[in-house]
């Protein structure tokens, strides 16, 4: 009778906890704040949001254990286990920041894709979210606040210009598309302007040699700008900026669904600028004129077991201006008035097709056209370059071998009017358009020794149809300690082929003749390179990512351009010994509780060469550099703030001569920026902001920065015996023209604002 009245006791008990009604609650706190969030309970399948405080609740559940998962975008999922019988509260849940630039996945350093803490290469990755801080209207202007690399302007008239990493000049930095080579040699100068800014999902950048895998100008480093995927853009993307100094930049993109298979992004961008202005007053224009449109599309095809078909294309004009302040283009060629005019047509094209196989082969192209044509004053550039590339790799687990095979054909054509494609022949001299052939093979290998120390070795070897054999080995090593402690080392070499009628812009102005001592060889590298990434999460919900590396690279045959020995000659010839890039950097990341991000980076650098014994220090090159993004988000008023800079040492400048009375060296400098961004509305953002707080420009402190502005045909310029400018009262400093004397760009303070239209 006593267990018959326990057993009902205990059902009575069972029922009427099941009966009762249980709530679950709690509160979601992101960056130190409370804000929207996505709440998941796994058991009833519900999911609900947050209110403004961070709050959420679930009622009417019955007792039991619930899996509740809470989440929001670009921050780590948290999910908790609770037993409704012991809690129904549960303690405030912080969401974490995606260490995004240290958890992602990259390409780049081993042309597979890898978790970043899990490349022996070190890659910096740096998102589309990382550039709207400071907003561009091209790429190459937008890497300014990426720690060091740095866009160099090669001139005061037409405004074109380089990238330089790590001190290495743009000719020894290669840039891809989505992993295929595009921007080399003639267009370096123009490549990185037109790429639609709304659809770059991120760039990635590797410090130092990379030949081994991708063979010739991979000699500085790699830029790799890879594009959204077309299956997670979204449906329409506008961004229309606008500035003080009356340039005006739109970004539109959308996709468009053909089938079930077949999905396409577009992406357009137009940047116009035609306003003159001299606030120097030197008679020239300041800032170059532009007038440029490009187009770019991709292609997604989805094919059977999810194997990879993509096609995209780029096709880009640009006219762009810059001289004499009354100069319009019937001066186009002619002596009345100086202007340098320059029209650019290009077009590229890559794709990416896994074989339809068992193996994970891929077959890899890209395809690229580029008509210029330039007048400098009265001197003509006219020169068309096409470039086709294919690669097929193939990728293969080998127990804890993780391989990569892979062969490359490269052919280029080159052609122009200058000397660099015209025969010896003086009396009867022949047009003879360059025609390169280099195919190559390369092979990679990782090996995963432990659990926590690994090795990378890779080889290439290239033929070249000019300079025959060339070999690039490389290998990397790298010790997790742990998660959160990492060292890497790598070391290889680097090679590259030299035009320099292709890559040098102060070579094409006609301010220079150009003199070739002797027939150029292959530059050849020798690269070192440590690196340790270490990250610290704080008891308080903050978060402190460091990233230091040493790096240390040798030059034999490097092509140095004599700027100083004749002020009309430019002098080319491999180096009579050798030159060396050495330096030490550190990134730096901090997230703190509070809600300020700050991303900062410093760069220490010894860029020079040795000559008979005498060294000396690379023209155009800092020795210190600093970049900076500070962001906080006052989510109540939805108002973000970004401030943004650089900071750069005095670096050598190019002197016309003992006379010239410019600084032989540039001050130091600084680029500041403000921006506020208001994200209140459903799917419209609103920006606006401050450039270069601090109005700097180059020209302060120096008596003139173009040489010979009041003369630049030089008619009036007289020449010594020696072929030296004689001074003369109209000329005291025996100048002649040259717009050369370049390291900032020199454009002043200026108010921006823009808007963004995303429709998901």
């Amino acid at each position: 009778m006593k267990s018959l009245i326990l057993s009902i006791l205990l059902l009575l008990t069972i029922h009427s906890l099941n009966a009762q009604q249980f709530k679950l609650s709690g509160a979601v706190k992101i960056e130190g704040v409370n804000m929207k969030a996505t709440v998941y309970l796994v058991e009833q399948k519900k999911l609900i949001s947050t209110d403004s405080l961070g709050r959420f609740a679930f009622s009417n559940l019955k007792a039991g254990i619930y899996n509740v998962k809470i989440s929001q975008l670009e921050y780590k999922s948290v999910s908790k286990r609770i037993d409704l019988l012991a809690d129904t509260t549960l303690a405030q849940i912080i969401l974490d920041p995606l260490d995004e630039r240290l958890n992602e996945v990259v390409i780049t350093g081993t042309q597979k894709e890898v978790n970043r803490l899990e490349s022996p290469v070190p890659v910096e990755i740096y998102t589309a979210k990382f550039f709207r801080k400071n907003p561009t209207p091209s790429i190459f202007e937008a890497l300014q606040n990426v720690n060091g690399v740095r866009p160099q302007l090669n001139c005061n008239i037409c405004n074109t210009g380089d990238i330089h990493i790590n001190g290495l000049e743009g000719p020894y930095t290669m840039v891809l598309i989505d992993g295929m080579p595009i921007v080399s040699s003639l267009s370096t100068v123009y490549g990185l302007s037109g790429i639609p800014n709304a659809l770059v999902e991120r760039i990635e950048v590797v410090k130092g040699p990379a030949s081994s895998l991708y063979g010739s100008e991979a000699v500085g480093g790699l830029i790799n700008i890879i594009t959204k995927k077309v299956q997670n853009s979204s449906l329409f993307t506008a961004d229309l900026m606008t500035t003080g100094y009356g340039e005006n930049n739109t970004d539109v993109g959308f996709k468009l669904n053909l089938n079930k298979k077949i999905s396409v992004l577009t992406g357009l961008n137009y940047f116009k600028y035609g306003n003159p202005v001299d606030h120097n007053h030197d008679g020239f224009t300041d800032v170059t004129l532009q007038d440029r449109i490009s187009m770019f599309q991709k292609w997604n095809i989805a094919r059977k077991e999810n194997r990879v078909f993509s096609l995209a294309g780029r096709y880009l004009y640009e006219d762009r201006w810059g001289g004499d302040i009354n100069w319009n283009k019937t001066h186009r060629g002619g002596d009345v008035k100086y202007g340098e005019s320059i029209y650019t047509k290009r077009f590229e094209l890559i794709g990416n097709y896994q074989l339809p196989v068992h193996e994970k082969l891929f077959l890899s192209f890209s395809l690229t056209s580029h008509d210029q044509d330039s007048r400098y004053g009265t001197t003509s550039y006219i020169a068309q370059q096409k470039i086709a590339f294919s690669q097929l790799t193939w990728d293969k687990k080998l127990g804890n071998n993780d391989l990569l095979f892979g062969a490359a054909f490269r052919y280029t054509y080159y052609d122009d009017n200058t000397p660099a494609t015209a025969s010896a022949d003086l009396i009867n001299p022949l047009n003879i358009p360059e025609r390169t052939f280099l195919p190559g093979l390369f092979i990679q290998d990782e090996i995963k020794l432990t659990a926590t120390h690994s090795i990378l070795a890779g080889a290439r070897y290239d033929y070249n149809s000019v300079h025959g054999h060339i070999f690039t080995p490389r290998l990397a090593y790298k010790w997790a300690l742990n998660e959160n402690n990492i060292i890497r080392f790598n070391a290889g070499t680097g090679f590259r082929v030299v035009n320099i009628f292709t890559e040098d812009h102060a070579a094409l102005t006609g301010a220079r003749e150009i003199v070739i001592q002797n027939e150029l060889k292959p530059e050849r590298t020798y690269n070192v390179n440590l690196n340790y990434l270490k990250k610290v999460h704080l008891n308080n919900g903050s978060f402190l990512g460091l990233d230091f590396s040493g790096f240390y690279t040798y030059f034999n045959n490097r092509i140095i351009g004599d700027f100083d020995s004749n002020p009309n000659q430019i002098i080319y010839d491999n180096l009579n010994g050798y030159a060396v890039s050495k330096g030490l950097t550190a990134n730096i990341d901090l997230a703190f509780s509070s809600g300020v991000k700050i991303t900062t980076g410093l760069t220490y650098q010894d860029v020079g060469f040795v000559e008979n014994g005498i060294k000396q220090q690379q023209i155009l090159t800092e020795k210190f550099s600093g970049t900076w993004a500070v962001s906080y988000k006052l989510n109540k008023l939805h108002l973000g703030i970004d401030y943004t800079g650089n900071v750069y040492s005095p670096m050598r400048l190019p002197l016309l001569g003992a006379m010239d009375p410019r600084r032989p060296f540039s001050p130091v400098w600084s680029i500041q920026n403000i921006q506020f961004v208001y994200d209140g509305f459903k799917r419209i953002e609103l920006y606006g902001g401050v450039k270069n707080l601090l109005n700097f420009t180059p020209n302060k402190g120096t008596p003139f920065i173009i040489a010979g502005a009041n003369d630049p045909f030089d008619k009036n310029v007289q020449f010594d015996a020696a072929g030296q400018v004689r001074a003369t009262p109209s000329n005291p400093y025996g100048l002649s023209f040259d717009p050369n004397y370049v390291y900032a760009p020199n454009q002043g303070i200026r108010a921006f604002f823009g808007v963004r239209l995303t429709i998901n």
